[in-house]
């Protein structure tokens, strides 16, 4: 047995999701941008509460909380995070409380952003929900769930938080450690061969996970990040930061190099949460070829990314024969909470 892969095993885990999660071809989408064929990793398709790729990172988390016999997790996000809500319905489905608490990281935002989407699911799991002031400050919201924590301790309850900030094991990352066994799995059982991949880097736990669990079986396909939080100077540290973080967790040298670690930050702009014209045209386009449903946070920039590395492949002379794989990561809920905002832009196109 692969080492990493053994050491993966023996980790705490929670059974959350419907996994193995689709890998599909995108022939509408191919046929449209006329280059090599396109391919999908259904992770929005992880079942519990709508799914999204949480799932998998929360099953680890969750794992150990069980382990420490907590009666309570709590977490932090963005207003529309589809990490609390799952949060949320993990602690639901296993007997546990959840408080989440929700930074001000989208400026002057909406109604639907506030009640809707994801914040509306919160509430219908019971969630206790909280309010940090600031979006950019990662060790204060961490540090007021320590607070929290405290309080419910003393009131006697057992608390367990999922840690934002970097400093603290990325025991998520593990989640995509184990889809990357999966990814390959899947790909030789349909005899395909994948050129490239394209994930969403946000807080690196999926993108490192998955580049990390890729280069422990000796699977060497380029992993590219598209960067939905923040530009890809300061998220290249992170990622290796996180990389190396995982290998202590797993107590193995790590498999991957710096030069593994590929991100692109044009699809970023105006900032976290906020649309742009390539966001919304891949939204749009992912819906009405392959019927996905995308969100503006995270799998709409992504998408972004995506095409124009589909649209550059078919645009090098001869037409492009790279195979490209999306892992869809979810979030569809966040489509309410950007409902208005979305319609507007459209409309607009």
């Amino acid at each position: 047995m692969n080492r990493v892969l053994g050491c993966l095993d023996d980790k705490p885990r929670a059974k959350l999701g419907h996994t193995p999660t689709p890998l599909e071809a995108m022939p509408n989408l191919t046929a449209e941008i006329g280059g090599g064929p396109l391919y999908v990793k259904r992770d929005d398709c992880t079942g519990l509460a709508l799914g999204g790729n949480k799932v998998r990172q929360l099953e680890f988390y969750f794992g150990e909380a069980q382990a420490r016999r907590a009666d309570t997790i709590l977490i932090t996000g963005a207003v529309q995070s589809n990490f609390a809500r799952l949060a949320a319905a993990a602690a639901r489905k296993l007997g546990m409380d959840c408080h989440v608490q929700h930074e001000e990281r989208v400026a002057k935002p909406g109604a639907a952003y506030r009640e809707s989407g994801n914040v509306l699911l919160e509430k219908m799991l019971g969630a206790t929900l909280h309010s940090y002031p600031s979006g950019e400050d990662e060790a204060g919201a961490d540090g007021r769930l320590e607070e929290i924590a405290a309080e419910l301790e003393a009131a006697g309850r057992r608390p367990y938080i999922i840690h934002l900030a970097p400093g603290h094991p990325p025991i998520g990352a593990l989640g995509y450690v184990d889809a990357a066994r999966e990814l390959v799995g899947q790909m030789a059982d349909q005899d395909l061969v994948i050129d490239e991949i394209i994930v969403a880097s946000g807080s690196g736990h999926t993108h490192c996970g998955l580049l990390f669990g890729l280069r422990a079986q000796g699977c060497m396909i380029p992993v590219t990040g598209i960067c939905v939080r923040r530009d890809a100077e300061a998220q290249r540290q992170r990622l290796v930061t996180r990389c190396h973080d995982i290998a202590k967790l797993l107590e193995i040298a790590s498999p991957v190099a710096i030069s593994d670690i590929r991100l692109d930050d044009r699809f970023l702009a105006p900032g976290y949460g906020l649309l742009n014209d390539p966001t919304v045209e891949a939204i749009e386009m992912a819906a009405r070829h392959e019927a996905l449903i995308l969100d503006p946070v995270y799998t709409g920039k992504t998408m972004a990314g995506f095409l124009q590395c589909a649209r550059d492949d078919a645009g090098e002379g001869g037409g492009g024969k790279k195979a490209l794989l999306f892992i869809h990561t979810g979030g569809s809920p966040a489509v309410f909470g950007y409902g208005p905002s979305l319609t507007d832009a459209m409309m607009h196109e």
